[in-house]
């Protein structure tokens, strides 16, 4: 019996001193592949650099460097709000909450983004509302946020990445005017009169406008020969949708900020909740992700209220993340958000026990799609991941499958860079395929 267990003892050791072996051989491995793609990379040495790579099997980090540390992390910061919407949002978007008296509908504003987006052609909302026995539409828009968000950079406010947040949004809360021919066209039609100035056949224009205006200028001084431009809408917390509601509606359409109560009235639903988060991640659209936080509050807190969402999230939900986050917006436009690449893994290995890894697959870019396009050809179907890109700092954060069929997880972030951004996503590229050849 004694030489069992000594027999028993001696096989356990060699086992472990085999797995320790492994376990260095691979972090050496990994190692030497992060310092020849990304670390040891002349542009990027004077850099701060982070990168995790984590097995959820075995719930062991395959390889670490300075994963514990805060970087900014764009649009990663998604992925916090990819795990918020699909917490708290229903299975259907709820598009408003009705009540109808003598014929006026009153509306509760909830924040969905996709009444008359052109990325959506049913409009379940919008034909409620054309209803004859409908005859007038009062919108409550109570909101508890602001236009934009902390840490924004105030002059991009014209930019179609920096759609305002908005209570009732409308198109998007983007106006696009086409120039064709000699006449100018816009969607949507109401803002036409608010158009200055006409372009010059054959020569570069663009459009500007003044913050919190709604005059829309041409100018021939700047721009392209592109036959459309797409700009910002000042929307005054939903306040001015009514004007471009009754002009669709052809109704009169009111708004009011009362005191909210979003549970009042019986739903009318828009989209699905998944076809919404697919568009999001794979465009890395900073508006519906905005928008995406701004709903989930308003079911969850019965507000919009971005900060309270966040707060509630972090103090619940994500509570026992590695390192305390940062977070302070839905898209990751903000320079404030400071989040670790351990902080992503475990964030997505969440993601993947709650909500599942098939459902993850459709949501999240694959190899060369989405924002991920020219990249990692050759790989579909072997990674998923959210990139994430602001002036000097790039990210990427996912899964990858392996060619020994293991199921990876894993996070680069890099900030305070002067290196060319598209020569850093093939370094990044060259670590991850080796990590998807090799193991």
């Amino acid at each position: 019996m004694e030489n069992q267990k000594i027999v028993a003892n001696y096989s356990l050791t060699f086992f472990l001193a085999i797995f320790l072996v492994a376990s260095c051989s691979t972090q050496k491995q990994l190692g030497k592949s992060a310092r020849a793609s990304i670390i040891d990379k002349k542009d990027l040495l004077p850099a701060n650099i982070g990168i995790a790579v984590f097995d959820p099997a075995t719930n062991q980090f395959l390889y670490n460097y300075q994963s514990d540390h805060y970087f900014i992390p764009a649009s990663n910061t998604k992925l916090f709000t990819l795990y918020t919407g699909l917490k708290y949002l229903r299975d259907s978007i709820v598009a408003t909450r009705v009540t109808v008296d003598e014929g006026t509908a009153i509306i509760q504003a909830t924040g969905d983004p996709t009444f008359l987006h052109p990325d959506f052609k049913s409009q379940p909302l919008l034909k409620f509302l054309q209803q004859k026995a409908i005859t007038s539409v009062r919108i409550n828009t109570a909101f508890s946020s602001k236009p934009f968000g902390k840490g924004w950079a105030w002059d991009d406010y014209p930019y179609d990445y920096m759609a305002e947040r908005d209570p009732f949004p409308i198109y998007g809360n983007l106006a696009t005017i086409y120039f064709e021919g000699d006449t100018i066209r816009t969607n949507p039609p109401v803002i036409k009169p608010f158009v200055i100035g006409t372009p010059a056949r054959g020569k570069k224009w663009d459009v500007t406008r003044n913050l919190a205006a709604h005059f829309y200028t041409i100018d021939t001084t700047i721009g392209t020969l592109a036959p459309a431009k797409t700009i910002t809408m000042s929307m005054e917390r939903g306040l001015f949708a009514s004007r471009y509601l009754a002009d669709t509606l052809h109704k009169e359409v009111t708004s009011e900020s009362a005191p909210q109560n979003s549970k009042s009235g019986f739903p009318v639903y828009s989209q699905s909740r998944d076809t919404l988060f697919k568009i999001m991640m794979h465009r890395s659209d900073n508006f519906f992700a905005e928008q995406t936080l701004l709903m989930a509050s308003n079911e969850h807190l019965g507000e919009m209220n971005d900060t309270k969402m966040i707060d509630t999230v972090l103090k619940t939900d994500l509570k026992d993340l590695p390192q305390k986050p940062k977070w302070v917006d839905g898209s990751g436009l903000s320079r404030y958000n400071l989040i670790s690449p351990e902080d992503f893994v475990q964030l997505l290995k969440k993601l993947q026990d709650e909500f599942g890894f098939e459902r993850l697959k459709v949501i999240l870019p694959g190899a060369n799609e989405g924002t991920l396009e020219g990249l990692y050809k050759g790989y579909e179907e072997r990674i998923f991941a959210k990139t994430g890109t602001i002036s000097n700092n790039l990210a990427l954060s996912g899964y990858v499958i392996t060619r020994k069929n293991r199921q990876l997880i894993f996070s680069v972030m890099i900030n305070n860079h002067q290196a060319s951004a598209p020569a850093i996503r093939k370094g990044i590229e060259s670590f991850i395929t080796s990590v998807i050849d090799r193991y």
